[in-house]
């Protein structure tokens, strides 16, 4: 960690240096999850921590009536495999005075931002205004330099983005939240164990139902809705329903892999499996995109089937194995 009276800069990276995870590499079917996990698997890289480790919590997906569970990583987890104790960060002056003062502790701050501001925010960058996280690892407010993680990689903003960020009238503060790195981090076969326990513990709290179901019960009211709207409200749609479903059990299907290369056996067709459901998601929502472009539209043409069946093989599986 480098620092001076203006300035802090825990890790020292570089936005032209930085290699994104794995978990964000282009064979994914997924590269982009959410804002919130996608954050933290940079974090957690940057830290040197196992990102696959800390998955287990994937099994926990439900279909909540109109999105499917927007996933996170459990932060009692967090600190369980990592002795990372994520706290909120009370805001009481200002977000750039209070994210200063914890970074010069040494704990990196995620915190709600709008994506107008941020210039990798490709879609809105200066054209709309987005909530989205990110995750503050170097500051220099007399240089009005931000350096931080967000989407799928390591970023600055600078001058009249900084501006926007830290200056512009607010009527609410947002959220935000600081990492404390004072414990111990799990290594080697005993990360492996306490994963394992929360794997079992996260079944323990699995959906009753299958979800995939559910979410084909839900079509005609689904479609319905956005028969009444446009292409915007669709990729809205589109990110809460198969986005959140395909990237999850992508995530799950990384996971089952990883316990399988730690010597856990018997869990590769249901990390295949996970992945054919990211993959079958994908699809669904490319079917989708054509419904609302021709304005036809109809549940039964969505195969949604083979999805149901994988999940209630992945979850037979899991379940003998480890409930």
């Amino acid at each position: 960690m480098s620092s001076d009276s203006d300035s802090v800069d825990l890790l020292g990276l570089s936005p032209t240096t930085w290699r994104p995870s794995t978990l964000h590499g282009g064979d994914r079917v997924w590269p982009e999850t959410n804002c919130y996990v996608d954050v933290w698997v940079e974090l957690l890289t940057a830290l040197d921590h196992p990102v696959e480790a800390a998955l287990a919590f994937t099994v926990l997906q439900d279909f909540e009536g109109d999105h499917f569970t927007f996933f996170k990583f459990p932060l009692e987890d967090l600190q369980t495999l990592y002795g990372l104790s994520v706290q909120e960060l009370a805001i009481y002056e200002s977000v750039e005075a209070r994210t200063i003062v914890q970074l010069r502790r040494g704990r990196p701050v995620l915190v709600e931002v709008d994506a107008f501001w941020l210039p990798d925010a490709v879609e809105a960058y200066r054209k709309a205004h987005v909530k989205t996280s990110i995750a503050v690892i170097a500051l220099d407010p007399r240089r009005q330099n931000l350096g931080y993680f967000h989407g799928i990689g390591y970023h600055e903003a600078r001058g009249e983005d900084y501006e926007g960020l830290f200056h512009q009238p607010i009527s609410l503060f947002p959220y935000a939240e600081f990492v404390k790195r004072d414990s111990r981090a799990l290594e080697g076969a005993d990360l492996r164990e306490a994963s394992l326990a929360l794997l079992r513990r996260h079944l323990r709290h699995r959906p009753g139902a299958n979800p995939i179901g559910a979410w084909r019960a839900a079509q005609p009211v689904l479609l319905a809705q956005l028969a009444k709207c446009d292409m915007a409200y669709f990729h809205l749609h589109a990110f809460n329903v198969p986005r959140q479903l395909g990237a999850n059990f992508e995530m799950l299907a990384t996971y089952l892999n990883w316990l399988g290369a730690g010597g856990v056996a018997g869990l590769a067709d249901a990390a295949a499996a996970s992945r054919r459901i990211a993959e079958a998601a994908r699809a669904a929502q490319f079917q989708l995109a054509r419904m609302v472009h021709r304005r036809k539209f109809d549940a039964g043409a969505l195969a949604l089937r083979a999805m149901e069946k994988d999940y209630d093989f992945v979850f037979a599986t899991l379940t003998e194995r480890f409930a």
